[in-house]
Protein backbone atom coordinates (compact mmCIF):
# COMPACT_ATOMS: atom_id res chain seq x y z
CA UNK A 1 0.00 0.00 0.00
CA UNK A 2 1.84 2.81 -1.04
CA UNK A 3 0.18 5.43 0.57
CA UNK A 4 -0.38 4.07 3.90
CA UNK A 5 -0.51 6.64 6.70
CA UNK A 6 1.55 4.30 8.73
CA UNK A 7 4.14 2.27 7.71
CA UNK A 8 5.35 -1.07 10.59
CA UNK A 9 9.35 -0.96 9.22
CA UNK A 10 11.37 -3.94 9.87
CA UNK A 11 15.19 -2.87 11.01
CA UNK A 12 17.16 -5.79 10.86
CA UNK A 13 18.63 -7.23 14.02
CA UNK A 14 20.20 -4.18 15.27
CA UNK A 15 23.20 -3.76 12.29
CA UNK A 16 22.26 -0.23 11.20
CA UNK A 17 23.71 -1.51 7.81
CA UNK A 18 20.93 -4.46 8.03
CA UNK A 19 18.26 -2.55 7.44
CA UNK A 20 16.95 -2.46 3.61
CA UNK A 21 17.52 0.31 1.57
CA UNK A 22 13.86 1.74 1.54
CA UNK A 23 13.37 0.65 5.46
CA UNK A 24 16.25 3.40 6.23
CA UNK A 25 14.62 5.64 2.90
CA UNK A 26 11.36 5.55 5.11
CA UNK A 27 12.74 6.66 8.50
CA UNK A 28 14.45 9.59 6.77
CA UNK A 29 11.01 10.91 5.12
CA UNK A 30 9.15 10.25 8.25
CA UNK A 31 7.66 13.19 10.19
CA UNK A 32 6.97 10.97 13.50
CA UNK A 33 9.01 7.85 14.32
CA UNK A 34 8.48 5.44 17.24
CA UNK A 35 10.84 2.62 17.59
CA UNK A 36 11.53 -0.20 20.63
CA UNK A 37 14.56 1.10 22.31
CA UNK A 38 14.95 -2.00 23.97
CA UNK A 39 15.26 -3.89 20.77
CA UNK A 40 16.20 -1.45 18.13
CA UNK A 41 19.68 0.36 18.85
CA UNK A 42 19.37 4.19 18.48
CA UNK A 43 21.70 4.55 15.61
CA UNK A 44 18.99 2.99 12.97
CA UNK A 45 16.65 6.20 13.98
CA UNK A 46 19.63 8.56 14.22
CA UNK A 47 19.13 9.14 9.78
CA UNK A 48 15.61 10.86 10.83
CA UNK A 49 15.56 14.39 9.49
CA UNK A 50 15.47 17.69 11.50
CA UNK A 51 12.40 18.02 12.58
CA UNK A 52 10.88 14.95 13.00
CA UNK A 53 9.39 13.67 16.00
CA UNK A 54 10.81 10.47 17.33
CA UNK A 55 9.76 8.25 20.17
CA UNK A 56 10.98 5.40 22.42
CA UNK A 57 8.29 3.34 23.20
CA UNK A 58 10.11 0.96 25.04
CA UNK A 59 8.49 2.08 28.42
CA UNK A 60 4.83 2.95 26.79
CA UNK A 61 1.62 1.09 26.59
CA UNK A 62 0.10 0.28 23.33
CA UNK A 63 -2.57 2.39 24.17
CA UNK A 64 0.36 5.45 24.48
CA UNK A 65 1.95 4.36 21.24
CA UNK A 66 -1.30 4.76 19.45
CA UNK A 67 -2.23 8.31 20.51
CA UNK A 68 1.07 9.32 19.59
CA UNK A 69 0.58 8.13 15.99
CA UNK A 70 -2.75 8.91 15.88
CA UNK A 71 -2.35 12.62 16.57
CA UNK A 72 -0.09 12.28 14.08
CA UNK A 73 -1.95 10.86 11.36
CA UNK A 74 -4.49 13.81 12.36
CA UNK A 75 -2.03 16.24 11.62
CA UNK A 76 -1.07 14.42 8.06
CA UNK A 77 2.46 13.56 9.04
CA UNK A 78 3.99 10.40 7.67
CA UNK A 79 4.51 7.77 10.37
CA UNK A 80 6.74 5.05 10.85
CA UNK A 81 6.85 2.23 13.27
CA UNK A 82 10.24 0.51 13.20
CA UNK A 83 10.33 -3.34 14.65
CA UNK A 84 13.18 -4.96 15.06
CA UNK A 85 14.07 -7.88 12.61
CA UNK A 86 11.08 -8.31 10.73
CA UNK A 87 7.79 -6.83 12.27
CA UNK A 88 6.00 -10.71 11.27
CA UNK A 89 7.92 -12.36 13.37
CA UNK A 90 7.48 -12.43 17.31
CA UNK A 91 6.25 -8.95 16.54
CA UNK A 92 3.18 -6.64 17.68
CA UNK A 93 1.90 -5.80 14.69
CA UNK A 94 -1.64 -7.55 14.77
CA UNK A 95 -2.34 -5.29 17.97
CA UNK A 96 -1.70 -2.33 16.45
CA UNK A 97 -3.01 -2.71 13.39
CA UNK A 98 -7.02 -3.80 14.94
CA UNK A 99 -6.59 0.12 16.49
CA UNK A 100 -5.30 1.78 13.46
CA UNK A 101 -7.97 -0.49 11.88
CA UNK A 102 -10.92 0.67 14.14
CA UNK A 103 -9.97 4.58 13.31
CA UNK A 104 -9.73 4.36 9.63
CA UNK A 105 -6.09 4.73 9.47
CA UNK A 106 -4.43 2.93 6.58
CA UNK A 107 -1.06 1.03 6.90
CA UNK A 108 1.41 -1.25 5.41
CA UNK A 109 4.82 -3.28 6.90
CA UNK A 110 8.00 -3.39 5.15
CA UNK A 111 9.90 -6.45 5.67
CA UNK A 112 13.44 -7.02 7.27
CA UNK A 113 16.26 -9.72 8.03
CA UNK A 114 15.69 -11.75 11.10
CA UNK A 115 18.18 -12.76 13.91
CA UNK A 116 17.91 -16.30 12.78
CA UNK A 117 19.25 -15.48 9.31
CA UNK A 118 21.76 -13.20 10.17
CA UNK A 119 23.15 -15.43 13.00
CA UNK A 120 23.40 -18.34 10.32
CA UNK A 121 25.47 -16.41 8.06
CA UNK A 122 27.66 -15.01 10.67
CA UNK A 123 28.33 -18.59 11.56
CA UNK A 124 28.59 -19.66 8.10
CA UNK A 125 25.98 -22.09 8.19
CA UNK A 126 22.89 -23.14 6.02
CA UNK A 127 19.62 -24.34 7.55
CA UNK A 128 18.87 -26.37 4.44
CA UNK A 129 21.38 -29.36 3.65
CA UNK A 130 21.03 -31.36 0.18
CA UNK A 131 18.91 -34.04 0.45
CA UNK A 132 18.99 -34.05 4.55
CA UNK A 133 16.81 -31.11 5.30
CA UNK A 134 14.63 -29.08 3.40
CA UNK A 135 13.41 -27.18 5.81
CA UNK A 136 13.20 -25.00 8.93
CA UNK A 137 11.12 -24.41 12.03
CA UNK A 138 11.03 -21.19 13.84
CA UNK A 139 9.67 -21.23 17.28
CA UNK A 140 9.98 -20.68 20.80
CA UNK A 141 10.23 -22.84 24.15
CA UNK A 142 7.47 -22.00 26.10
CA UNK A 143 7.87 -19.98 29.04
CA UNK A 144 5.29 -17.11 31.01
CA UNK A 145 3.53 -17.64 27.49
CA UNK A 146 2.32 -20.83 26.23
CA UNK A 147 2.73 -22.29 23.05
CA UNK A 148 -0.39 -24.60 21.38
CA UNK A 149 -0.14 -28.37 22.52
CA UNK A 150 0.29 -29.00 18.80
CA UNK A 151 3.55 -26.60 18.62
CA UNK A 152 5.41 -28.09 21.68
CA UNK A 153 9.26 -27.64 21.37
CA UNK A 154 9.82 -31.97 21.40
CA UNK A 155 7.15 -32.65 19.32
CA UNK A 156 8.44 -30.07 16.07
CA UNK A 157 12.33 -31.72 17.28
CA UNK A 158 10.49 -34.69 16.45
CA UNK A 159 11.12 -34.20 12.81
CA UNK A 160 14.47 -33.47 12.25
CA UNK A 161 14.40 -29.89 10.67
CA UNK A 162 16.46 -27.07 10.79
CA UNK A 163 15.31 -25.14 13.76
CA UNK A 164 15.49 -21.53 15.07
CA UNK A 165 14.61 -21.26 18.09
CA UNK A 166 13.82 -17.88 19.73
CA UNK A 167 12.68 -16.08 23.20
CA UNK A 168 13.48 -19.30 25.53
CA UNK A 169 17.50 -17.99 26.62
CA UNK A 170 16.02 -17.63 29.81
CA UNK A 171 15.88 -21.59 30.04
CA UNK A 172 18.65 -23.33 27.74
CA UNK A 173 18.05 -26.23 30.13
CA UNK A 174 14.50 -26.22 28.90
CA UNK A 175 15.37 -25.83 25.37
CA UNK A 176 17.96 -28.67 25.40
CA UNK A 177 15.78 -31.09 27.44
CA UNK A 178 12.87 -30.41 24.67
CA UNK A 179 15.46 -30.68 21.76
CA UNK A 180 16.66 -34.41 23.34
CA UNK A 181 13.43 -35.28 24.51
CA UNK A 182 12.60 -35.06 20.54
CA UNK A 183 14.64 -37.43 19.30
CA UNK A 184 17.32 -35.20 18.44
CA UNK A 185 21.31 -36.39 18.98
CA UNK A 186 23.32 -35.24 21.39
CA UNK A 187 26.10 -34.27 19.08
CA UNK A 188 23.53 -32.29 16.95
CA UNK A 189 25.25 -29.29 15.66
CA UNK A 190 24.24 -26.33 17.33
CA UNK A 191 25.24 -22.43 17.58
CA UNK A 192 24.22 -19.42 19.78
CA UNK A 193 24.06 -16.45 18.29
CA UNK A 194 23.80 -13.37 21.08
CA UNK A 195 22.47 -10.01 19.94
CA UNK A 196 22.95 -10.56 16.43
CA UNK A 197 23.75 -7.60 14.54
CA UNK A 198 24.77 -5.20 17.89
CA UNK A 199 28.39 -4.10 18.76
CA UNK A 200 28.48 -7.44 21.61
CA UNK A 201 27.70 -9.71 18.88
CA UNK A 202 28.86 -13.23 19.62
CA UNK A 203 28.26 -16.29 17.58
CA UNK A 204 29.36 -19.69 19.27
CA UNK A 205 29.01 -23.18 17.95
CA UNK A 206 28.50 -26.11 20.26
CA UNK A 207 26.71 -29.53 20.27
CA UNK A 208 22.58 -30.35 21.63
CA UNK A 209 24.26 -31.83 24.41
CA UNK A 210 26.71 -29.18 25.17
CA UNK A 211 23.81 -26.20 24.19
CA UNK A 212 22.96 -25.36 28.03
CA UNK A 213 26.37 -25.50 29.44
CA UNK A 214 27.92 -23.11 26.98
CA UNK A 215 25.01 -20.81 27.28
CA UNK A 216 25.79 -20.50 31.09
CA UNK A 217 29.81 -19.96 30.22
CA UNK A 218 29.19 -16.83 27.84
CA UNK A 219 26.46 -15.82 30.07
CA UNK A 220 24.21 -15.67 26.99
CA UNK A 221 21.13 -14.79 29.20
CA UNK A 222 18.61 -13.12 27.04
CA UNK A 223 18.49 -11.95 23.29
CA UNK A 224 20.30 -15.14 21.83
CA UNK A 225 19.10 -17.54 19.24
CA UNK A 226 19.15 -20.70 19.38
CA UNK A 227 20.12 -22.57 16.04
CA UNK A 228 19.79 -26.60 15.33
CA UNK A 229 21.09 -27.89 12.60
CA UNK A 230 20.40 -31.83 12.58
CA UNK A 231 21.17 -31.87 8.65
CA UNK A 232 25.06 -31.25 9.01
CA UNK A 233 26.33 -34.85 9.16
CA UNK A 234 29.91 -34.17 8.18
CA UNK A 235 29.26 -35.35 4.85
CA UNK A 236 29.65 -33.83 1.74
CA UNK A 237 26.15 -33.24 0.24
CA UNK A 238 26.06 -31.47 -3.03
CA UNK A 239 23.15 -29.30 -4.86
CA UNK A 240 22.07 -30.34 -7.99
CA UNK A 241 22.13 -26.56 -8.73
CA UNK A 242 25.71 -27.09 -10.96
CA UNK A 243 25.71 -30.42 -11.40
CA UNK A 244 26.55 -30.90 -15.31
CA UNK A 245 24.47 -34.34 -15.53
CA UNK A 246 21.19 -32.49 -14.02
CA UNK A 247 19.30 -30.53 -17.08
CA UNK A 248 17.30 -27.51 -16.28
CA UNK A 249 15.65 -24.49 -17.82
CA UNK A 250 18.62 -22.73 -18.16
CA UNK A 251 21.26 -25.43 -18.91
CA UNK A 252 20.40 -28.37 -21.44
Amino acid sequence: MADAQVWFVSAGPGDPELITVKGRRFIEEADCVIYAGSLVPRELVACAKDGAEVYDSAPMTLEETHAIIREAVAQEKKVVRVHTGDAGLYGAVREQARLLDADGISWAVLPGVTAAFAGAAAAGMSFTVPENTQSLIITRLEGRTPVPEREKLRKLASHGCSMAIYLSSGNPEGVQEELQAGGLDDETPVVLAYRVGWPQQTIVRSTLGKLAATAHENNFTRQTVFLIFPGEDGEDHISKLYDEGFSHGFRA
